[in-house]
Order: C-alpha cells, then structure tokens, then sequence
C-alpha cells in the first residue's frame, strides 16, 4: 500500500516534532546534572542567623552606673529569674494545672517564654551562652553575636543591620498575652506600666556645657 504525499508528510512533521520534544528534554536533564551539586550545597546550608553570645558578654559594657548599669536592672528584673522560677513548686502546680505532664524546666512549652533561644542551634550559641540564665538581653534585643562591639553599637543604624532589635509592645506580646497560663482577663497586659519596670535607659549624653 502505497503512502500518498500528505501523509507522508504528517509522518515527517509527527518526526521533526518528536524530534524537538526530546531534545528539550535531554538539554532540561543535563543542565540538571550540572546544577545538581550546587543546589544541593545550597540546601545543606544552614539560614543566616546571629550568634548568641549571653548576658555575660552583653554586661561587659552594660554595667557601669556612668552608662545606665542595665545589667543591674536586668539582674532586679524577674526576667533573670525566670527559668529559676520554673523550678518552684508554684510553677509546677501551674503546669499541672495547665495540663502539662514532668518538670516545666524541660518543657518546651514553658521554656519558650521562660529561656532565651530555645530551639535554636548550639553551634550558634556562644561560649558564654546559658539558656539557665533565664530572659536574657538577646531575648528583647536580639542575638548579639554581629553587633555587640563598641565600634558597631556606636552607630544605632549599623547595629540593626548587624542583628540588634529596637523591641516594642509586639515584642513582649510575644509572651505576655492570653496564652500563657497565668495570664488574667481582668488585667490583662498594660505594656506602658510593665515597661517603666523594666526600663534601663543609656544616659543622656550632657551638653558641653554641663561638663566638667
């Protein structure tokens, strides 16, 4: 049986078509094979993070009274006594209560607001770093690993890019709401009151004239 032009034709077409189709998928499968390490050293990456260095690092420069002595206020603050706290017998009536089952200084639910960087990989904990030291300094402004030296907190703009936080009302609401099992309705939480127990603000720099 003889084929007619047309159809001949078709056949040609149906080949060139089939043709192109594979090739694409061939050129697709190859530059996968070079891309594929690549991309795959990319996913073994961890994400950029801040190193935490730890209340003991932070008072190094935070702790002479000519420049506020803020690790004097966090010390008096019941934010360094928070995973000590977890430890008390009130706590763990609390936990009980809440329905939480074994010690709530292992439990992940109370640790989240009661410890600073909790989940958060060792290898980005510094030397110094002990999450037993309760809410620390990293935990409102953030990991300091990339802006704690002088030279950086010196310029508040360069500190942010490097990791500081300027923490607010949402910072704290982070812990301080509803969820927590102590929390009550009827007081809720006046961030404007709780804050001036906690504030520890730098010094205003005298004017040239005021100084001796």
């Amino acid at each position: 049986m003889e084929l007619g032009e047309r159809e001949i034709n078709l056949i040609e077409r149906t080949f060139v078509v089939m043709g192109v189709v594979f090739a694409v998928v061939f050129s697709i499968f190859c530059l996968a094979i070079i891309l594929w390490p690549a991309i795959d050293a990319s996913a073994a990456e961890p994400p950029a993070k801040h190193t935490f260095v730890g209340v003991a690092v932070c008072s190094v420069c935070h702790k002479s009274d000519a420049k506020g002595n803020q690790f004097k206020h966090w010390q008096d603050s019941k934010h360094s006594h928070a995973y000590e706290l977890l430890g008390t017998p009130a706590a763990k009536a609390v936990a009980v209560k809440a329905g939480l089952k074994g010690d709530p200084q292992k439990s992940p639910e109370c640790l989240q607001c009661h410890v600073t960087a909790l989940g958060v990989d060792k290898s980005f904990m510094g030397e110094k770093f002990h999450m037993e030291d309760g809410v620390q300094c990293e935990s409102c402004h953030g990991a300091g690993g990339d802006f704690k030296t002088i030279k950086i907190m010196k310029d508040r703009k360069q500190a942010i890019a490097n990791g500081l936080v300027i923490p607010d009302e949402k910072t704290c609401r982070g812990c301080h709401n509803e969820k927590a099992p102590t929390w009550d309705p009827k007081v809720g939480f006046n961030f404007k009151e709780m804050f001036k127990k906690i504030a520890h603000p730098l010094p205003k720099e005298k004017a040239p004239a005021e100084k001796k």
